[in-house]
């Protein structure tokens, strides 16, 4: 595999993408992903944008999800359930085009309002992280690492969880910087793209934001409603949606689990998107 410390690898590595059990499932290598945003020159100002289709018309931010086939259904919906009790705020979910978008299990399809034509300028975006094949699909998709680019330009924070700094970093927008992702992942962000990996729930770098895995999401949507409002709004959200983890098992850190424990959960998200 031939990689490249900035934009996307010319030829894009499962095995490396996702850690190496699903690689074994998901099969051969894909091949010629298009060159980044990363090495272009700076565009043109992008025109004044139509106003954003939002589910709400308040004054608070403007909140865009990213949808795109094979998205891990959390992702997105863990934070928005945060973001959308902000005061005034709107969120909402875009596609490629609008209507029904695929997670990666094809159990569940969320509803994308508006297309990418529609949407020039948002106050946060929000890049889910999704399975192997969404994933690349996303990373090796021009249009949405264009979109991405042009919109990161007038947010006032870009946001990513699990996966989705995978194609944030395809966008060009994570060269050099400190960032975190699902943690099979890991690697796989700092040969390729030139990224820093911090193994936290939620990395801030200048006005970016990077979740790890699935979960942390909700985490970082938490820390940016503080940003965005104060604390005490925050908190008053955390107990809004009764955010008061204590899971049953003590194995969601990727750093204290063995190889065996790894190696099974990797195989059931593999699974899983496969069926």
């Amino acid at each position: 595999m031939t990689t490249q410390k900035t934009g996307v690898p010319r030829r894009t590595d499962r095995r490396a993408l996702l850690g190496a059990t699903v690689a074994a499932a998901a099969g051969s290598v894909l091949a010629g992903a298009a060159p980044a945003a990363a090495g272009a020159r700076p565009s043109a100002p992008a025109p004044e944008p139509a106003p954003l289709p939002a589910s709400g018309g308040g004054a608070g931010p403007r909140v865009g999800v990213l949808l795109y086939e094979g998205f891990s259904l959390l992702d997105p919906t863990g934070p928005s359930e945060v973001l959308s009790r902000l005061p005034g705020a709107s969120v909402t979910m875009i596609g490629e085009h609008a209507g029904p978008v695929r997670t990666d299990t094809r159990d569940v399809a969320v509803l994308a309002d508006a297309s990418l034509d529609e949407v020039d300028r948002l106050d946060v975006l929000l890049v889910p992280g999704g399975g192997l094949e969404g994933t690349v699909g996303a990373i090796e998709n021009p249009r949405l690492r264009e979109w991405i680019g042009r919109v990161h330009r007038r947010t006032r924070w870009t946001t990513s969880v699990c996966t989705g700094s995978l194609i944030l970093a395809a966008a060009g927008l994570l060269t050099g910087r400190r960032a975190t992702t699902h943690w099979a992942s890991a690697e796989y962000i700092e040969d390729t793209y030139g990224v820093t990996y911090v193994p936290e729930r939620y990395v801030r770098s200048g006005r970016i934001l990077t979740a790890a895995g699935v979960s942390a999401g909700i985490d970082l949507a938490l820390h940016l409603a503080a940003e965005l409002t104060d604390e005490r709004t925050a908190r008053a959200i955390q107990l809004a949606i009764e955010y008061d983890p204590a899971p049953p098992f003590d194995s969601g850190d990727a750093g204290e689990a063995d190889q065996e424990l790894k190696d099974l959960a990797l195989r059931l998200l593999s699974d899983s998107a496969a069926r």
